[in-house]
């Protein structure tokens, strides 16, 4: 439920067009409802403008399938469904459910879409340093989607090959928000926040050799960069970026 949707039953329970139990009614899962495993967040749209998002690693198919059709029979919402970091066999579980349920493997992100409603004010571009960081940076990008934003790639060009990326430079400028998402040593944030001026947000990726320490280094360069205009999320953390992009670009 979002803040539109609750001030449609008050204002239908003003009009005596619905009795208040009837609203009630309605209302009567807010803000949590308890499925024993989980409590599915169905106030969370209302209070942070877009509804809770599944993290589908650790729970079992029949699991998040109980979380969505939960989701799904608060047919007056009609908020998109996220899910993150699944698999083929929950896919499976969540498609008996809806028949508009999209997997997206790369990413492992499972998607239903039940409003094309465009919130966000500008663009969020997602900039990759490599194709081997593609998965984290889908992630970032269906998620800004899902949230209701405009949304750019800019894949592989990495500072190994700095031209690539000058070449897009006007992408980069016009963006509201930008994620940039890198791993090895994680340098291109600090490249793209010293070329625009708009909030760059670092996602460092699990992706190098030995010593890149799954993510460490990339995380610690992202953390150190002399650029003012980087701020960064979690290593792999694609959804955290687009989702702090998201409210971002909402203001």
């Amino acid at each position: 439920m979002n803040h539109q949707e609750l001030l449609k039953i008050l204002q239908a329970v003003e009009q005596r067009k619905l009795s208040p139990a009837q609203a009630v009614e309605r209302l009567k899962h807010l803000p949590f409802e308890d499925l024993g495993f989980a409590k599915v967040d169905h106030h969370r749209a209302l209070r942070q403008g877009f509804a809770e998002v599944i993290f589908g690693k650790g729970k079992t198919p029949a699991q998040v399938a109980g979380i969505v059709s939960a989701m799904l029979a608060k047919k007056a919402s009609r908020h998109n469904i996220l899910i993150t970091r699944a698999d083929a066999k929950i896919f499976a579980a969540v498609r008996r459910l809806s028949k508009t349920a999209k997997f997206h493997p790369g990413s492992g992100v499972i998607t239903i879409e039940r409003n094309g409603e465009i919130s966000g004010k500008g663009t969020i571009a997602v900039v990759s340093a490599g194709t081997s960081d593609i998965p984290v940076a889908e992630e970032a990008l269906l998620a800004a989607r899902m949230m209701g934003n405009r949304t750019e790639q800019l894949y592989d060009v990495g500072v190994a090959g700095i031209h690539r990326l000058l070449d897009h430079r006007s992408l980069l400028v016009e963006a509201r928000v930008v994620i940039c998402v890198a791993g090895m040593e994680g340098a291109l944030p600090s490249v793209v926040g010293g070329l625009v001026a708009a909030p760059v947000i670092a996602v460092p990726t699990s992706v190098g050799y030995g010593a890149s320490f799954g993510g460490v280094a990339a995380l610690l360069g992202m953390l150190n960069s002399c650029a003012s205009n980087v701020t960064v999320v979690n290593i792999d953390n694609g959804f955290g970026a687009a989702c702090v992009a998201s409210c971002i670009n909402r203001r």
